[in-house]
């Protein structure tokens, strides 16, 4: 969930709850000993070079596994999945995000013979079908935490199951399912027992599937457990579903919607019911949302720590300004909001003295003045990223930024400009001395001229 230099953090990647003794991360169990104490195993980098068959050694090994990441085990297939299920009797949590040969096969045995499992991680790459993922909704009843995203296969048909039967979710994960719609997702309890109208229409261009001819999924139950949801990349849906969601999981307090590009304000005044409950907001490339929805998400969602409005291209000062009057806000991103202006900076500066982390990449119309307000004034500012910036060009900032991607192309690295830690403190003195040079200048009516070293010479 991560785009490049934009540090979309939502994270929506979770780190499993792993409670017991010991685990060996990134390496194998040495010895004996060591097999027998062991409780997890983490392979998350692929650089180390585990292959399967070492993996397979291990598990008839580490008898009293309880945890397993293999997400750096890159030829991990079946043969793995299947003898795991097998041999290991107290297995709590997979996680095989992007583990392409492991299939339908390796999970549906999974199913059948393991424990009831707390934690799964099928996401990224592991191509699943519905009826895989039907029988984990109803053969693990503890699941606390589900990653499905990226699932090309995964239709409404499972996605309901997963709402009906996953009662004890606290995360989950929907991410870039191409194929859900709004009949996946839960209906508003006002349209219980009520067929949504067909809207007037002549005859359709094509006949309708029979996914798009299912009823509204109608629950007895909340979702009361559910903590942190990602429905991120999904462009079908529309705000129903979103209005939908909120009603089933009133007490979400990590939700990411970037990406679905069909949702309007409609779909923020829905979320603004989380209210206080609600505490991180990924709404990045919606290109449909307002100032409007936005001031009411700000007035509802006051314990709001993090929002991510990248690439909301009508949004204007009016939101930041809204959004600036939040206690408890520590991280704003607004890359590539064009209307943002030096007044919301100054803004920002003055009503926001939480602010951690912000994000203004080719935001064209911030200055200088105002970004040297704002570092002032925000005494636990960590990190900013203003690349693209016109402003930040001026020469002599680019030694305090962090070092570009070494795969960036040239023209790239030439406008990046990504400060933090103490480069910030650094960079606000650096602007301190310009400030004093140029009240001099002034002062003995001489023109001014930028200087890119920490000297405080006029000439």
């Amino acid at each position: 969930m991560d785009t490049l230099a934009l540090d979309w953090e939502l994270d929506v990647g979770w780190d499993p709850g792993y409670l017991e003794l010991k685990h060996v991360v990134n390496r194998l169990p040495a010895n004996f000993k060591e097999r027998a104490m062991t409780r997890g195993i983490i392979i998350d980098d692929p650089s180390t070079g585990i292959t399967e068959h070492q993996i397979l050694n291990e598990i008839y090994g580490c008898r009293k596994l309880q945890s397993l990441v293999l997400t750096g085990v890159r030829d991990l297939s079946d043969r793995t999945i299947i003898e795991l299920a097998r041999t290991i009797d107290g297995l709590r949590g997979l996680q095989i995000n992007g583990c392409k040969y492991v299939s339908d096969v390796g999970i549906l045995e999974l199913v059948a013979k393991a424990p009831p499992l707390e934690y799964l991680y099928v996401g990224g790459g592991v191509v699943l079908t519905d009826p895989t993922i039907s029988a984990i909704a109803k053969t693990f009843p503890k699941l606390q935490e589900l990653d499905l995203s990226e699932g090309p296969l995964i239709t409404a048909v499972s996605a309901r199951d997963v709402w009906s039967f996953s009662r004890r979710l606290r995360c989950l994960s929907f991410a870039r399912c191409p194929q859900l719609t709004d009949t996946a997702f839960p209906c508003q309890i006002k349209d219980r027992g009520k067929k949504p109208e067909l809207e007037d229409k002549p005859l359709p261009h094509r006949p309708l599937t029979w996914i798009e001819q299912l009823e509204p999924l109608m629950l007895r139950h909340t979702a009361v457990d559910m903590r942190i949801l990602d429905l991120s990349g999904l462009t079908k849906i529309t705000d129903e579903a979103v209005a939908g969601v909120v009603v089933h999981c009133p007490a979400l307090d990590k939700l990411s919607l970037a990406g679905c590009t069909n949702l309007t304000d409609h779909a923020l005044k829905s979320v603004a019911k989380l209210g206080v409950n609600l505490s991180a907001l990924n709404l990045a490339r919606i290109p449909h949302i307002t100032d409007s929805g936005v001031m009411k998400l700000a007035q509802e969602c006051i314990e709001l720590r993090s929002i991510d409005l990248a690439f909301c291209r009508q949004l204007t000062d009016l939101a930041v300004m809204e959004l600036a009057g939040l206690q408890k806000l520590n991280r704003l991103v607004l890359v590539r909001v064009p209307k943002v202006t030096d007044n919301a900076i100054y803004f920002l500066g003055d009503h926001t003295p939480t602010l951690e982390r912000l994000h203004l990449s080719y935001c064209d119309r911030v200055s200088l003045k105002s970004l040297h307000h704002l570092i002032r004034r925000s005494r636990r500012l960590e990190h900013l990223t203003i690349t693209g910036v016109p402003a930040a060009r001026r020469k002599g900032l680019g030694r305090f930024s962090d070092p570009p991607p070494e795969r960036w192309p040239e023209d790239q690295k030439a406008v990046f400009r990504v400060f933090s830690g103490e480069n910030i403190g650094k960079l606000c003195q650096f602007l301190d001395k310009e400030k004093i040079r140029r009240r001099q200048a002034e002062a003995q009516n001489i023109p001014f001229v930028a200087r890119s070293d920490d000297r405080t010479d006029l000439y």
